[in-house]
């Protein structure tokens, strides 16, 4: 699949996430912890991505070793950005990180976040 059908799937299924989200209740006025995710069966060729991604002013996670459904094993790492749930921002994250898998030749695997209450918390 190309970086333009990647990036415009995922472009869509932003929207969708989004929607779903505000659907179930999540607060639409919160900071969101939003990860996006790359990997590579090679660990120096997602490392040099790492770094890519970290001089483009993104927070990085270390790598980590998965297994895939048909027993591979890759190397990921999440890219983290706090921000709100705004699609144009998330949007924009997409394109960038999708170039710079593109040219380490790694895998820009989408993106997620977590519900966040719109309640308050009784500490």
């Amino acid at each position: 699949m190309s970086m333009q059908q990647v990036v415009a799937d995922w472009q869509e299924e932003t929207d969708l996430i989004i929607q779903e989200l505000l659907a179930d209740g999540s607060d639409p006025d919160a900071e969101y912890t939003i990860e996006h995710h790359l990997a590579s069966k090679d660990f120096k060729v997602l490392e040099k991505a790492a770094v890519d991604v970290f001089k483009a002013g993104f927070e990085v996670s270390d790598a980590e070793e998965a297994e895939l459904e048909d027993g591979t094993k890759v190397w990921c790492f999440d890219v983290i950005v706090e921000a709100p749930l705004e699609a144009e921002g998330i949007k924009q994250d997409i394109e960038t990180l999708a170039k710079i898998a593109e040219k380490n030749k790694v895998i820009y695997d989408g993106w997620g976040t977590y519900f966040e209450s719109d309640e308050e918390d009784d500490d």
